[in-house]
């Protein structure tokens, strides 16, 4: 979460890092909580001080038969006692009332990241690759998986109602083979980790990367209290909780494919055609555990890593730098990549690739001990997509689409597609 030593020390700065968030100043609950609990704390180590002191000389009053000293002590004592347990108690009240409260922030944007209210005012960073020029209308990704015969709503939507989607033949394997082009890529030439993680987790690994409490409503619950992954972020950066890792082994590069589960809650009346906003999709998660002096280069090496997947799959693409209204819960810096669909004439996201500090890393604890020091010291988490699998494959048709309805193969994938060059009906 936050560092409320630091709110101490720079109550104004914290509040105008939150006012960057589009939020009221919070320092002033922050503080007066965090008073409270210290004075409680102040009084219940007191008591406990004092009462093991006049233990001693009731002990002493005992020895020397003095009954009326005895008594005397032992009502001192008691009444310590009765201080002692309202003391702990109101510092337990406060200390969790300051932990919900801090809980329920965001994590403070970097001091460039632009100022805006939405995604209308991110800033672009770069471009690359060039929109084909069509010399027909083209279609969009539904039309040419339906004219293949392999996509199918109507028969998802039968058994488990919109946002669903069954992939079939062609389709299926293109998926399969951009999944597996992304984990050898990343694996053998970036240098992560593959993990094959659960996609069931607790509260406290969904508190743990931000998802609790505020996105309760988009994420979904099973009977028995786990939640389904919303992204395999959650459980490779949980691997790290609760533990002191050493210098050496950071930093920490992992990366999976998983499905993901979206309640999509907060999208309503947004992309219902196609593939693009589902309730469940695959994607490829990359995952970084570094230094602190370390994260600012590696959140532009992993966006680099997502860049190369797009470029080998030939697909033109921009690079944006999220203003602070558009930024997630937990990043304090967050690029996007956002790729050209010829169908929507506009670049829409792909991956978004964030440094989210040790914001995370508070959250579960997650700590290193430098070389040399005893205190450790928290990590810093990054998280990017590598890419979503599903809108890579839709990106596919659209841009590699042909008059007749077939999609060329961009050359990348046929090596995962049994050399198939063309997908048609």
């Amino acid at each position: 979460m936050h560092d409320i030593k630091l709110i101490r020390d720079d109550a104004s700065a914290f509040d105008a890092a939150l006012a960057r968030r589009g939020m009221e100043p919070q320092s002033l609950v922050l503080l007066d909580l965090d008073a409270k609990r210290r004075e409680a704390l102040g009084r219940q180590q007191e008591a406990e001080t004092e009462r093991n002191a006049l233990s001693k000389l009731v002990g002493r009053a005992k020895a020397s038969g003095d009954e009326a000293e005895f008594n005397r002590l032992r009502g001192e004592v008691d009444r310590l006692k009765a201080v002692l347990e309202e003391s702990s108690e109101q510092a337990k009240h406060f200390d969790e009332a300051l932990s919900e409260h801090l809980a329920a922030l965001p994590n403070l944007p970097e001091a460039d990241v632009p100022l805006g209210e939405d995604e209308n005012d991110n800033l672009e960073i770069r471009r690359w690759g060039e929109p084909k020029a069509f010399n027909y209308e083209p279609k969009d990704h539904v039309d040419l998986g339906e004219g293949l015969g392999q996509l199918d709503f109507e028969g998802a939507a039968a058994m488990s109602g919109a946002r669903f989607a069954a992939l079939k033949g062609g389709l299926a394997r293109l998926e399969r083979a951009l999944a597996q082009f992304m984990l050898d890529l990343h694996t053998g030439e970036h240098g992560y980790m593959e993990v094959s993680p659960p996609y069931l987790v607790r509260d406290d690994a969904m508190f743990g990367t931000g998802q609790l409490p505020k996105f309760a409503d988009d994420l979904f619950r099973t009977t028995d209290g786990r939640w389904l992954i919303p992204t395999a972020e959650v459980p490779l950066t949980n691997l790290a909780r609760e533990a002191i890792h050493d210098e050496a082994a950071l930093p920490m590069r992992m990366t999976a494919y998983t499905p993901c589960f979206r309640a999509e809650a907060g999208s309503a009346g947004r992309d219902t055609r196609g593939l693009i906003r589902m309730h469940q999709f695959q994607k490829v998660e990359m995952v970084s555990l570094v230094k602190p002096e370390d994260s600012d280069a590696e959140l532009d090496r992993m966006t680099a890593c997502a860049e190369k997947v797009l470029q080998l799959l030939e697909l033109p693409y921009r690079v944006m730098l999220l203003c602070n209204g558009d930024m997630g819960f937990s990043a304090k810096r967050t690029y996007d990549l956002e790729v050209w669909l010829p169908s929507q004439d506009a670049y829409r996201e792909i991956s978004s690739c964030s440094n989210c500090g040790e914001f995370q890393a508070r959250r579960m604890n997650a700590r290193y001990r430098k070389e040399g020091e005893k205190k450790p010291a928290f990590l810093h988490t990054l998280n990017g997509s590598g890419v979503a699998v599903g809108r890579a494959m839709l990106a596919v048709m659209e841009n590699h689409q042909n008059a007749d309805g077939s999609i060329t193969i961009p050359a990348v994938l046929r090596p995962y597609m049994g050399g198939l060059e063309r997908l048609e009906a």
